[in-house]
């Protein structure tokens, strides 16, 4: 392996290395790992905390999730269960993070803030700061309007106790990420223009990112511009420098942007206060070929960064084939067709984004070549870009046309000894005859993954749910995606949604028998 891949690589390798050995692998697995990392590709191999089983729910007693034996989790904020506010829980539970834990007289609580990606709706959330509250109505000829967001929930001592809306008004919420000053960005990954209601143009443009608090009263429903216009996904903050690194969801039109904010100090609202959008380039390196888009194993990439001189520019429309691998006329976001008219690297959909010991993991849900040949249309891969060196390698490579290893990974997160997993998001796959739901996603520090978790939500367990008075929906949910997954900072709590039909869960266990 060259120095720089030993090198970018050191924080993950380091930390998970003796907890990813031979007995969590056993022969078979050490064999499909040499045949893997041969083929410049990852492998499926055994889970160090064994085979997986629908497991029942604290809450409901319904067997809503798969886990390893000796997990259990309690389920919460289904939605349009009333919150604390007196709300119903908003629909569509996406991202989300802890920001705040703390002592409460002999216990200990943790605040999170939960994405909602909800467009246009007819029941938008309300009494909370507001960004764009413009009714609008659309051609069903029913009374909407922005009905995307964000929630607050409180756990503490192991149990659910509140939530509340914090952020309405916005778009398609998907991801985002914590700030170490203990706040949440949210981000629109839209770049819808004022929307059309009677009388023509209305409203407030969106694809921002803004700010929310532990306080919901704090929220100032302010976008922050200068972080940029586009498809937002997720964002992550370097400790160190400050800077706030930012995935774009667009396939095959996408870059990896980084906020350089004027203050670097860290508080609520500093980020508002100015700075520099940049996009990434690889060095050395002009367009034409996009190696992002279908990477292998240890390829590795010097990035650096150009400035983006206009990050609200409008979305252009582009005819092909001014991007590489994009047939036909697309529209781009416009920071985008700056970045990469300036030599930006392109990405195919970047998504989830985590930091952790000097370097951030960041997803490409569609990296790869799909089975029918597309660059840039595969099942996914994730890159570990080391931030002293700034140097971007490919740590997990989905072979073409094989979910089984990973099914179109979207969110990400990292434990606090850290242990990668992935969320998948590719909808139900089959594998020898066998139909399996959206998993959670162990990667090893060779590359290859292993089943931790699995969406459970068969058409009887959605009808169980259903009779309890739960907005379950209807018919087989377990390709439903995973999302949202956040630890405790103690690493006992694995915090994570299903957006559909929305329900957040705490899952505890076992989790020193192996890398998490």
């Amino acid at each position: 392996m060259p120095d720089s891949v030993s090198n970018t690589r050191r924080s993950f390798i380091k930390s998970t290395s003796m907890l990813a050995a031979a007995p969590f692998v056993g022969t078979l697995g050490a064999l499909h790992t040499r045949m893997a990392q041969a083929a410049g590709f990852s492998a499926l191999v055994g889970s160090p905390y064994g085979p997986i089983q629908p497991v029942n729910d604290l809450t409901t007693g319904l067997p809503l999730l798969k886990l390893p034996s000796g997990f259990s989790y309690k389920s919460y904020g289904w939605t349009g269960d009333i919150m604390s506010d007196g709300q119903p829980t908003p629909s569509s539970h996406d991202g989300m993070g802890v920001v705040r834990t703390r002592r409460v007289g002999r216990s200990t609580e943790i605040v999170m803030v939960r994405n909602h990606e909800r467009g246009t709706s007819s029941s938008p959330i309300v009494s909370v700061p507001t960004y764009d509250g413009v009714a609008n109505v659309p051609t069903s000829g029913s009374p909407s309007r922005p009905g995307g967001g964000t929630s607050n929930l409180v756990f503490r001592d192991g149990n659910w106790v509140s939530s509340y809306a914090s952020l309405a008004g916005t778009l398609t919420n998907c991801a985002g990420g914590v700030t170490p000053w203990g706040t949440w960005l949210t981000c629109e990954e839209t770049i819808s223009n004022r929307m059309t209601g009677l009388g023509g143009p209305t409203g407030l443009k969106h694809g921002y990112v803004f700010e929310v608090p532990v306080d919901a009263a704090q929220t100032t429903a302010v976008p922050i511009v200068g972080m940029g216009r586009f498809q937002h996904e997720a964002v992550a903050v370097d400790p160190q420098t400050g800077f706030v690194y930012e995935t774009h969801d667009s396939t095959r039109v996408a870059g990896l942007f980084r906020y350089e904010p004027t203050v670097t100090t860290g508080a609520l609202g500093s980020l508002g206060q100015g700075g520099t959008l940049k996009m990434a380039k690889i060095r050395n390196q002009i367009n034409g070929t996009a190696p992002l888009l279908a990477p292998q194993l240890g390829d590795t990439f010097e990035l650096e960064w150009v400035t983006i001189d206009n990050p609200d520019a409008e979305p252009v429309s582009v005819p092909a084939p001014y991007f590489p691998f994009v047939t036909g006329t697309t529209t781009v976001a416009g920071p985008f067709k700056e970045g990469f008219d300036k030599g930006g690297a392109q990405m195919s959909r970047g998504e989830g984004i985590w930091y952790w010991n000097r370097s951030m993991f960041i997803v490409d849900t569609a990296g790869g070549v799909s089975a029918g040949g597309t660059v840039g249309g595969g099942d996914g891969c994730v890159w570990e870009l080391d931030l002293d060196t700034q140097v971007l390698t490919c740590i997990f490579v989905v072979p073409a046309g094989m979910p089984s290893v990973g099914n179109n990974a979207d969110n990400i997160t990292v434990s606090p000894k850290g242990g990668i997993v992935l969320f998948e998001d590719g909808g139900t796959h089959t594998a020898n005859g066998v139909v399996f739901g959206c998993r959670m996603m162990g990667v090893l520090p060779d590359g290859n993954t292993y089943a931790f978790g699995e969406n459970n939500l068969t058409a009887a367990v959605r009808a169980d749910a259903v009779a309890q008075g739960k907005a379950a929906g209807t018919g087989d949910g377990r390709g439903n995606e995973f999302c949202g997954g956040t630890f405790s900072p103690d690493g006992r709590v694995l915090f994570v949604n299903i957006q559909s039909p929305g329900i957040t869960f705490a899952i505890s266990g076992p989790w020193a028998q192996g890398p998490l």
